[in-house]
């Protein structure tokens, strides 16, 4: 074991108690000798057991009907889900306004995000009602098992492969979950998507853990010094279609949705952007939440505090190029500048790691 990891093993093992979950990363939770006396292991089991002592406690945020979809599925999902007059003026404000854009590039695809916080909403006030419907933060909060604010943002997923040539792939088109807990994501779609448009695809029912997920997890976490893929190494498993039958899953669904439809999952499941290989551009309202998978309690996060959440987007960009600027991981979002969120540009460049 290296110095560095001497005089750090207290931090180390202090994230044992967190979300932390790259074995890459963390020389303790990618322990060989732990994993194999079952680290990883109870690490997921009692994420999964908290997660559902904690949705217990949020069940009257949500309706029956939504709760089954959520516990047959891993997803929820709700046409129309805004009035035409709300919907209507949310495609408008988008259409027409001008936003601060940073743009993370994958692959030939081009994730933006739109930055909107608190002190921009009086002049959207159709995205205002539309960030601020309870039944998207309600969803979020019952799915994630916590009772935080959401980060909601503007975000455009644009697929380029006539564009953009760089030889690499959208690591986001490979099945995958995203990290050992529950944790969730809402898409409500301004666009129709269709088979061609990069649609979101999930593996119903791989919320759940099956004894088969934790005993193929287990394999992994054992090996994690011989994991190849970098995703996989800092803990979002990778997993091939032809697997899942044997951890008690079907095959992927994709979501193919007119506009104006929700989708709130729990990307603990499998799920992955489905490849679009013609210029296609995908636009939604954004959000997620993601906690401490073994707090006891839904409440009582720092960002939840009123002077951070009312400018959440801001500051998570912000800590991400401080971050960047001290020499430690940079940020993968990049300063696309000002403009229409659905304007591309022909300078786009290979943001760094």
């Amino acid at each position: 074991m290296r110095i560095s990891s001497i005089l750090l093993s207290p931090w180390y093992a202090l994230q044992l108690a967190s979300g932390a979950k790259s074995f890459a990363d963390n020389p303790i939770i990618g322990s060989k000798w732990l994993n194999r006396k079952g680290l990883h292991e109870k690490r997921v089991s009692l994420a999964m057991r908290m997660a559902a002592w904690r949705r217990r406690k949020l069940e009257n945020l949500v309706a029956p009907e939504y709760r089954r979809q959520y516990a047959e599925n891993g997803f929820v999902k709700i046409e129309n889900f805004l009035s035409p007059e709300i919907f209507e003026a949310v495609t408008r404000e988008i259409a027409e306004r001008d936003f601060e854009r940073y743009d993370m590039l994958q692959g030939d695809t081009v994730t933006r995000r739109a930055i909107i916080d608190d002190s921009d909403l009086e002049s959207l006030p159709g995205f205002k009602a539309a960030r601020n419907d309870p039944r998207i933060t309600n969803l979020l909060r019952y799915v994630s098992s916590h009772a935080g604010q959401p980060l909601l943002v503007v975000q455009v997923v644009m697929a380029l492969p006539s564009v953009v040539t760089q030889g690499s792939t959208d690591p986001q088109t490979a099945l995958h979950s995203d990290t050992f807990q529950p944790t969730a994501k809402a898409w409500l779609f301004l666009r129709d998507v269709g088979e061609e448009d990069g649609p979101f695809a999930y593996v119903p029912g791989s919320h759940e853990m099956t004894p088969q997920r934790l005993a193929w997890e287990r394999r992994i976490s054992e090996n994690a010094d011989a994991i190849e893929n970098k995703y996989s190494a800092r803990g979002s498993l990778r997993i091939m279609p032809d697997e899942l039958t044997a951890l008690g899953y079907g095959q992927p669904v994709k979501m193919t949705v007119k506009a104006n439809t929700l989708i709130v999952a729990d990307t603990h499941g499998f799920h992955a952007r489905s490849p679009s290989y013609k210029t296609t551009t995908r636009i939604e309202i954004y959000g997620s939440l993601r906690r401490n998978p073994f707090l006891p309690f839904t409440g009582l996060h720092i960002a939840s505090l009123p002077f951070i959440a009312s400018g959440m987007n801001r500051l998570i960009i912000s800590a991400m190029g401080l971050r960047g600027k001290l020499g430690l991981k940079g940020s993968p979002w990049k300063d696309a500048g000002r403009g229409k969120a659905d304007e591309w540009s022909k300078r786009l460049k290979q943001p760094s790691a």
